[in-house]
């Protein structure tokens, strides 16, 4: 195993404090969250832990910042620069962005660069997007007129899941700025460091105060600030389980509320597919950050015939994966994220033998790695769509492989979950593949592969939540419309 560096690339100023109304201040109590690195099992460091006083001095300054300040009265074209300032001052910092990323959940390194990388550019692409988008439209009709202008939702509160924090959160803040809302951000307890780091480039660039908020909080606290009546709208990233709670709140108040949730996805392999071929692929983006993705391909639905052939080759894939620290080079595999994470895919992993699934591979911690949160990927056969395994989402890298009788079958196995976020159908024939993809109740789906184009609506059918980020439709998350009608049409429309 390559030498691993142990100098901190860390450069977080206040990590005590949160930021509210433009100002670093000190939160209600000396209350801290632990960050572990799921590499060492060690705390790396402390952050402050808010509790409710903090969350409402964070809401009341972004509810005046909405209802006084000047930032929802700029224009899209003002907006979208102080956007694109604060993309370019992120851009100076993706070494650092990424580091903490890898040191927070485990993601291999190149990973976390790239994620980065991807995570900033929504910015630019938002910020472009707020040239050119139609902001009010003329429906006169040759009648009286009626126009339909877009105005900000308000004040959102943003809470983001541990996996992808950067750009869990560039997907919600990048359109709700363009769009003229102000925030409260409050991240993963055990991922706040990319939140820091972002407020500290906001703070750089001169967004006026109350429109970018951070506290860190646990979950108790969040349903604190997802009741709290200043917050127009909640947008959260995290599991169905989660979702449907906060669902239920913003519905006795009437919030506007948008959800990215779980997953468990469907491959579907056709018999003109190459087993090896399909091997590879679900290999790589089975470790994709440890398999903790919600729109990772974990049911891999294959015809009786070709069954044992595709577990014969993912079993060799499998097998062959380097597992290792998320800073080394030569890792293909990383750790999942945090303790109870690695006990809940243990937990899983015994069940699915319990109940009659055949282990294949993996299912165990690595014999040569003593320490960090590692699993090995795991691979079970004849697994029973009804499941456990195959019905609830595991989070880590482990797959299913389900066997069908023909298209219908397979088209029904897939259909048959509580989710619908993404899929894949493997096959050669591309009409045949937009044939079957359009019967599947997912919002995602691609030929051959695992395949997310970050400028592309995401959101999932089903309970795999409510809302598309990301697009143009990740934009309209954030704009409420309004129809203003006239005597004649205004001179500055």
């Amino acid at each position: 195993m390559a030498t691993i560096e142990s100098e901190s690339m860390i450069r977080v100023k206040h990590p005590d404090q949160f930021f509210i109304d433009g100002a670093w201040v000190r939160a209600s109590t000396k209350a801290t969250l632990d960050l572990i690195s799921p590499n060492s099992e060690e705390c790396f460091l402390q952050v402050a832990e808010g509790k409710e006083s903090d969350i409402d001095l964070a809401v009341s300054a972004a509810r005046q910042a909405f209802d006084e300040g000047p930032w929802p009265r700029l224009t899209p074209f003002e907006r979208a620069a102080l956007v694109r300032a604060l993309a370019a001052r992120l851009r100076d910092r993706i070494d650092e962005l990424a580091y903490v990323h890898t040191e927070q959940m485990g993601a291999l390194a190149a990973t976390a660069q790239r994620g980065a990388a991807t995570a900033i550019a929504r910015f630019d692409y938002y910020a472009d997007l707020a040239e050119t988008h139609v902001w009010t439209e003329d429906r006169s009709d040759n009648g009286p007129t009626a126009l339909v202008v877009k105005e900000a939702v308000g004040v959102v509160a943003m809470i983001t899941a541990w996996n992808g924090p950067l750009a869990l959160l560039s997907s919600k803040l990048a359109p709700a700025l363009v769009a003229g809302c102000t925030a409260v951000i409050k991240p993963s307890p055990e991922t706040p460091l990319e939140a820091y780091i972002l407020t500290e480039c906001a703070e750089a660039v001169g967004f006026p105060p109350g429109v970018i908020n951070l506290v860190c909080a646990q979950r108790e606290v969040s349903e604190y600030l997802v009741r709290h009546g200043g917050v127009d709208k909640v947008s959260f990233t995290g599991s169905t389980a989660a979702g449907r709670r906060i669902a239920a709140v913003c519905g006795e108040r009437i919030a506007r509320v948008s959800l990215e949730l779980g997953g468990k996805s469907a491959a579907i392999i056709l018999d003109d597919a190459d087993p090896a071929a399909v091997a590879r692929s679900l290999t790589t983006s089975t470790c994709m950050l440890s398999g903790q993705i919600c729109a990772a391909l974990t049911r891999v639905i294959v015809s009786h015939g070709q069954h044992d052939e595709l577990v014969d080759a993912l079993a060799e894939g499998f097998r062959a994966v380097r597992i290792g620290h998320s800073r080394d080079p030569e890792s293909q595999l990383g750790p999942l994220s945090m303790k109870r994470q690695l006990d809940r895919v243990q937990g899983y992993i015994a069940k699915g033998i319990s109940e009659g699934a055949t282990l294949v591979t993996g299912g165990s911690r690595p014999k040569d790695l003593n320490r960090g949160y590692f699993i090995e990927p795991t691979l079970f056969s004849n697994v029973d769509n009804a499941a456990s395994i195959a019905q609830e989402e595991i989070f880590a890298p482990v797959i299913s492989v389900i066997k069908y009788e023909d298209e219908a079958d397979a088209v029904r196995i897939a259909n048959e979950s509580i989710y619908g976020l993404n899929g894949s159908v493997f096959t050669d024939d591309t009409e045949r593949a937009y044939a079957l993809t359009r019967k599947i109740r997912t919002g995602s789906i691609s030929q051959n592969g695992y395949r997310i184009n970050p400028n592309m609506p995401f959101g999932g059918f089903k309970q795999s939540g409510i809302g598309r980020e990301n697009g143009i439709e990740g934009l309209e998350l954030y704009l409420e419309k309004k129809v203003i009608s006239l005597d004649r049409r205004p001179a500055n429309w």
